[in-house]
């Protein structure tokens, strides 16, 4: 029998706690972790939501299930176990520089099988990425779970995230999720990290050499976004905003192009690609990863700029 208010979106994944160095010897906590995060940003966007993971029983853990709860999101999917937390020591901010902590630690223990009976019906779509895709035997169970999904014919996206830990290893995963997913979004550092290249217009390629049919959202900070699908290719410039950090931009990007497609899926590639940059610029504008709400988007998706890509990556004129 199927439980009661199963979500529509769920993002599995990792959930971690960042340990930010603030000064010589001070430290500060907070809740992160892709796959969290991208959770929080569609639930704040109104779509009934979940994280898909598992967190550990102590006060790290505990703190994130509270995030996980205060964002509204359905924590029957949220798994804890008796294990070490997944920390990320983040002891540069500018440039990033970082380590990962947790070796047999809580979120390897997460067992799709345990979710809630009836899920995988309700859901209309399922996100994937971030460095629990290089965790086993966490990864291989993703990945397992994905091509599940995508054969009982539920919409993927992924989302790799790039990390140091992501080395020529990680080609085996980012080629066989790229194959399954609808969507994929990638920053110009991802492609760079991924495709262990400078040439951004080639390691673009190479990905969408992998999936031809699959969207890419193409982020690019400052510079706006790009939207590829078989039926053309859009560019948009960021808005002009106040930014407080740029924390959570990338989850909230993808978040909101996934709300508009399923909100909106007949619409022009256009509208979703102004969505997804609007929801990004509008993360931006508060400290943390704090994902906007529909109106905030809403708001700002009017001032993107659009112009429609040719076939050689310049913009038509």
């Amino acid at each position: 029998m199927s439980a009661p208010g199963l979500p529509l979106f769920v993002s599995a994944g990792e959930a971690l706690t960042d340990l930010i160095r603030t000064g010589a010897d001070q430290w500060a906590s907070r809740p992160g972790g892709a796959g969290l995060n991208v959770a929080r940003a569609m639930a704040s966007l109104g779509v009934p939501s979940a994280f898909a993971g598992a967190v550990s029983s102590d006060v790290f853990g505990q703190t994130l299930l509270e995030s996980a709860t205060q964002a509204g999101l359905d924590t029957r999917f949220v798994q804890q176990h008796a294990r070490a937390p997944l920390v990320a020591a983040v002891f540069e901010t500018d440039p990033p520089a970082y380590f990962f902590i947790g070796s047999d630690s809580a979120d390897l223990q997460f067992q799709p099988d345990a979710l809630p009976s009836g899920w995988e019906s309700a859901a209309r779509w399922v996100h994937f990425g971030g460095i629990s895709l290089t965790r086993e035997p966490l990864a291989t169970r993703l990945l397992n779970l994905a091509v599940r999904l995508k054969v009982a014919g539920v919409s993927i996206s992924y989302d790799p995230n790039f990390r140091n830990v992501m080395e020529a290893g990680y080609d085996r995963m980012l080629h066989a999720m790229a194959s399954l997913a609808d969507v994929i979004k990638v920053s110009d550092e991802d492609l760079h990290g991924l495709f262990r290249t400078a040439q951004t217009a080639a390691a673009l390629s190479h990905l969408q050499a992998l999936n031809p049919d699959a969207r890419i959202l193409f982020t690019r900070g400052a510079a706006g976004a790009e939207y590829h699908t078989n039926g053309g290719a859009w560019r948009a410039s960021a808005p002009a905003i106040t930014v407080a950090d740029t924390v959570g931009a990338g989850d909230a990007s993808i978040a909101a192009l996934l709300f508009s497609l399923m909100e909106q899926p007949d619409a022009d590639g256009v509208e979703h690609l102004r969505y997804a940059v609007a929801a990004g610029a509008a993360a931006c504008t508060r400290p943390g990863a704090a994902p906007p709400t529909v109106r905030q988007v809403a708001a700002l998706a009017s001032t993107v700029v659009t112009t429609r890509m040719s076939k050689t990556g310049r913009c038509a004129t």
